[in-house]
C-alpha cells in the first residue's frame, strides 16, 4: 500500500469520457449478469481508508451491481446506491434488497443538501458530466463531508497482465483518473492511496470479465464471439492446463474533503455601494502590498 497527497501526472492514457464514446457509457445494463460475475470485488482495507471505521452516511453514484455496495454495507455503513442503468441496479437490488437505491446519475442526485457524510464512485466517476457532477456531488454533502474515488486497475507491471490488456483493451488504466478534482474549486487536497489484490478467474470467469467491459459490449455478436475466442487461447496458452490463474490489481483510492461555501447574499443595488460582508477585509499591517498566496 502507498499513500501520498496526490499531485497531476500525465495525461490519460484513454480518453473514455461520455462524450467520446456515448454509446460506451450506456452499454452495461446488456452485460449486467456478466459484470457481476466476472469483475473484481474491492478490499476492506481501501473502504476503510477512504472513509474510516466510523460508520457513514454514504451515498454511492455509478453502483452498478454492487460490487463496492457490499464492502460497504459489511463495514456498517448506511448506503444509499444510485446507478443510471436499471438492468445494473436491478441486480443490487437482488444482492442487497434493504440498500435504498434510485435510478440516477451524477448530474442530478435526488437526495437533499447537506444529507451525506460521503459521496464515493467506484469505476464510474470518468463516465460522469463533471461540470454538473462536482457542484452535485458538493450540494449533498454536509460539511466536512468527503469524496471518495476508486478504481481497479490491473497491474500491468507483470508482462502476461499487460499482454491480456492489448487483447481486452486498456480504457480504464487512468494514470490520472482523479485529475479534474484536483483541480476543482470545491473540494480541498487530494489524497491518494493503492491497495493490491487478486482476482482468481477461471475459463469461465475470463469470458465474463471480458463481455463486462464496454468497449467489447458495443461490437456486434460476431465480433464478441472473435475477441472471446482469442481471449480464451490466450488463457489456455498461459494458463498451461490449470483451470483458474491469479489476476493482480492495484485498486487507487482518493479522497478530498469538501469545501466551505459561502452562504448566498441577495442580489444588491449597485448605488448602493460595495457589499462590505462580501468584501474580504484586508491584512492588518503597515505594508499594503502584501502577497496573498491560496496554498489549497
Amino acid at each position: 500500500m502507498t499513500d501520498e497527497q496526490h499531485t497531476p501526472t500525465d495525461p490519460q492514457v484513454d480518453d473514455v469520457t461520455p462524450d467520446a464514446h456515448p454509446d460506451w457509457a450506456h452499454s452495461f445494463g446488456s452485460v449486467a449478469e456478466a459484470y457481476d460475475r466476472g469483475r473484481p470485488s474491492y478490499t476492506l482495507d481501501a473502504v476503510t481508508w477512504l472513509i474510516g471505521d466510523d460508520p457513514a452516511t454514504v451515498l454511492e453514484l455509478g453502483a452498478g451491481t454492487g460490487k463496492l455496495t457490499r464492502v460497504l454495507v459489511a463495514a456498517g455503513h448506511d448506503v444509499h446506491a444510485t446507478d443510471p442503468d436499471p438492468a445494473m441496479l436491478a441486480l443490487l437490488e437482488a444482492h442487497l434488497p434493504g440498500v435504498r437505491t434510485a435510478v440516477a446519475g451524477a448530474e442530478e442526485i435526488p437526495l437533499a443538501d447537506a444529507s451525506v457524510d460521503v459521496v464515493i464512485a467506484a469505476q464510474a466517476f470518468h463516465w460522469f458530466d463533471l461540470e454538473r457532477a462536482l457542484p452535485e456531488i458538493a450540494r449533498v454533502l454536509r460539511p466536512g463531508g468527503r469524496i471518495c474515488l476508486v478504481w481497479n486497475q490491473r497491474n500491468e507491471k507483470i508482462p502476461w497482465v499487460r499482454r491480456l490488456g492489448a487483447i481486452i483493451g486498456t480504457q480504464e488504466q487512468l494514470r490520472d483518473p482523479a485529475e479534474a478534482l484536483i483541480f476543482s474549486e470545491l473540494f480541498g487536497f487530494v489524497e491518494e492511496s493503492e491497495f493490491t489484490h487478486w482476482q482468481t478467474i477461471d475459463r469461465k470467469t475470463i469470458q465474463d470479465l471480458v463481455l463486462s467491459r464496454s468497449n467489447i459490449a458495443v461490437l456486434d455478436e460476431a465480433g464478441r464471439a472473435a475477441k472471446l475466442a482469442e481471449v480464451l487461447a490466450f488463457y489456455d496458452d498461459y494458463g498451461r492446463g490449470m483451470d483458474g490463474m491469479q489476476l493482480p490489481y492495484v485498486t487507487r483510492c482518493f479522497r478530498a474533503h469538501v469545501l466551505d461555501r459561502p452562504a448566498r447574499t441577495p442580489d444588491r443595488d449597485p448605488e448602493d455601494g460595495p457589499d462590505e460582508a462580501a468584501t474580504p477585509a484586508r491584512p492588518d499591517g503597515p505594508d499594503d502590498d502584501v502577497l496573498l498566496i491560496d496554498f489549497r
